[in-house]
């Protein structure tokens, strides 16, 4: 995309928005209309599995977690897993020990601040190195940032910010997702603000983005608007993005799949590509809280449709996509943790179509903030809360 055709589509978007405000429909005439449209591009009727028809058996692995984020597999078997309120619990041996890992970095843990995902390189054999996603600041003025630091002696060790996203005066919608793509690059999902979502759309700031660095911090000279001018910014890797909370790649088609939060309505997963455009805030299947329109459009020429999205919005939460021998049923298709759904989809695809949808789990009642697929083929989950758990799903005996 040209800068010129950037600054039209800020033209464009400045439209939609007083177009938006000027057409506030009241919540008993507007809101149900839209959330009826429970089918459309990408979107597939969802089946509910009762809990005795569900082809395995949860197993607590731990619990008491203190708002539980995400989670991370160690060459050796440990899991390291994050608390949102600035920890990093180490499980050995199946047991969670007691302390949390020492000299972590501080972090804001106000509204939905603190600690994000974590993710080892992709060499930790040889340099011992993790990445962490977090938020720093203040009230007034907070941001996302990667730190990068070595684990020894359970502490980290030479710890050092890589990257630090636009600040904002916001508590809300930071992303915090990381994955190592193949060529050793990092990325990571970064969210709008809750109420910058216009700079979703623009290329001078890192706020509904997704955002590539080398493990350095330095800017992969591929980047797709590396060179195009002093006020872009060459990290940027997509953009259009609302509050993006899952990030995973395929290895075995090597497709990369995101989700992200819409606002009322219009949860989303997408296939990224460099250089694209998803939408947010010129086109959403989602209406805002207050029962308005964000845009009159839910498609908009030059950016990309999701493959998948909800209407209602199930607040999804953890990705993956899983290839293992535990569960032949389930070969490539994607699991999505649901928060506000409180349940385990499983979303079905024939290459990048999606061709079916099962509700797993709703019977627990739990939100589920973490989905990982363990190096033994079996399905990790966290569930979001004070005295969070941490399940994993077996195939049950034959």
């Amino acid at each position: 995309m040209t800068l010129h055709e950037n600054r039209f589509r800020k033209m464009t978007l400045a439209q939609v928005i007083l177009m938006a405000m000027s057409v506030f429909v009241s919540n008993a005439l507007f809101a149900p209309a839209v959330i009826a449209q429970a089918h459309g591009q990408g979107d597939t009727p969802a089946r509910a599995i009762e809990a005795e028809a569900e082809p395995f058996i949860l197993e607590t692995l731990a619990d008491g977690l203190d708002f539980p984020w995400s989670l991370a597999f160690l060459p050796d078997g440990a899991l390291l897993i994050t608390e949102r309120t600035g920890k990093v619990r180490l499980m050995e041996g199946g047991v969670l020990r007691p302390e949390p890992l020492a000299n972590t970095p501080g972090t804001y843990t106000g509204g939905q601040g603190g600690y994000f995902d974590i993710v080892p390189d992709p060499a930790f054999e040889q340099n011992n190195r993790v990445y962490l996603a977090l938020a720093v600041g203040t009230q007034e003025q907070s941001s996302t940032q990667i730190i990068r630091a070595r684990l020894e002696n359970n502490r980290f060790v030479d710890v050092k910010p890589l990257f630090t996203s636009s600040p904002r005066a916001s508590s809300a919608h930071y992303g915090g997702k990381l994955l190592f793509l193949p060529d050793g690059t990092l990325t990571l999902t970064l969210g709008d603000g809750y109420q910058y979502r216009e700079r979703a759309q623009g290329l001078d700031n890192t706020l509904g983005k997704i955002i590539r660095i080398n493990t350095d911090g330095s800017i992969p000279g591929d980047n797709p608007f590396v060179g195009k001018g002093e006020a872009v910014n060459p990290a940027i890797y997509t953009y259009g993005h609302r509050s993006p909370q899952g990030l995973i790649r395929d290895g075995q088609t090597g497709s990369v799949y995101m989700h992200e939060h819409g606002p009322q309505g219009g949860d989303e997963i997408n296939i990224v590509e460099a250089g694209a455009n998803y939408g947010w805030p010129i086109a959403t299947y989602g209406i805002d809280y207050s029962g308005a329109r964000i845009s009159p459009f839910q498609a908009y020429e030059g950016t990309r449709q999701p493959i998948k999205y909800w209407v209602p919005s199930i607040a999804p939460s953890g990705f993956a996509i899983y290839r293992g021998a535990a569960f032949p049923d389930y070969d490539g298709d994607l699991f999505v943790g649901a928060l506000a759904g409180r349940a385990l989809h499983r979303v079905q695809l024939s290459g990048d179509k999606v061709v079916g949808e099962d509700v797993l789990l709703k019977a627990k009642g739990e939100r589920i903030r973490e989905v990982r697929v363990g190096p033994d083929g079996l399905i990790y989950l966290l569930t979001d809360g004070p005295a969070g758990k941490l399940w994993r799903l077996k195939p049950r005996a034959e």
